[in-house]
């Protein structure tokens, strides 16, 4: 169980920002780090792929390497820890069938065929796939460090070579982007600016108004 006092969903929604000033000395309680990434796990994807692969990093000389790999940017050292946020480029193709294994039989019979057809030798829908995949699922955990009183920040500025050499990453992987949690060390900065509701939800379509 968390440790922390649950935000509901809506105060998480509103109040997760994107923080970079961590307390470095606050050691967070190992049952709430395996909590948000159970949490993280559960969110969704394609065909129930589960095409993310999430590696954790805690320990202080991969947070070091991987902090000189983002431009020196002290989240990475200072958070509780950090999420590298892949995935496998391939996963349609590796025993399929265990995405479905609880499914009734003539789903399986259904599904599992229609995956594998759907992603063979389409490199770019694998990809897109990919980024799909671990968008939601950095945004599940987000969304849950914040409800249990925690702060995270979704990063894309680093050195995706580097990063891809400091996790040991399989060719046949990809990395979407990273994210840290931890317990801010001062409040979030009021937000830069929302673009107004009607320049950004279209009703419908762009052209009309129906």
């Amino acid at each position: 169980m968390p440790t922390q006092t649950l935000l509901n969903t809506v105060e998480a929604i509103q109040t997760r920002r994107a923080v970079k000033r961590y307390d470095p000395d606050f050691a967070m309680p190992q049952a709430d780090m395996e909590t948000l990434l159970s949490l993280t796990l559960l969110s969704p994807t394609s065909f129930n792929i589960q095409n993310w692969r999430l590696v954790l990093v805690t320990a202080p000389e991969i947070k070091q390497q991987l902090r000189e790999a983002a431009w020196n940017q002290a989240q990475i050292t200072d958070s509780s820890f950090t999420v590298v946020f892949c995935a496998d480029l391939r996963a349609a193709e590796k025993n399929p069938e265990r995405y479905w294994k609880n499914a009734p039989a003539e789903i399986q019979n259904t599904l599992v065929p229609m995956l594998e057809n759907f992603y063979k030798d389409k490199p770019q829908l694998q990809r897109d796939e990919a980024m799909r995949s671990c968008g939601l699922a950095a945004q599940t955990l987000m969304l849950a460090a914040r409800s249990m009183g925690y702060d995270s920040c979704p990063m894309v500025g680093f050195d995706p070579v580097e990063v891809a050499k400091i996790i040991d990453l399989p060719e046949d992987h990809v990395i979407a982007l990273m994210v840290t949690v931890g317990k801010a060390l001062e409040p979030a900065r009021p937000r830069g600016g929302q673009l107004p509701y009607h320049d950004v939800v279209i009703q419908n379509r762009f052209t009309g108004n129906s």
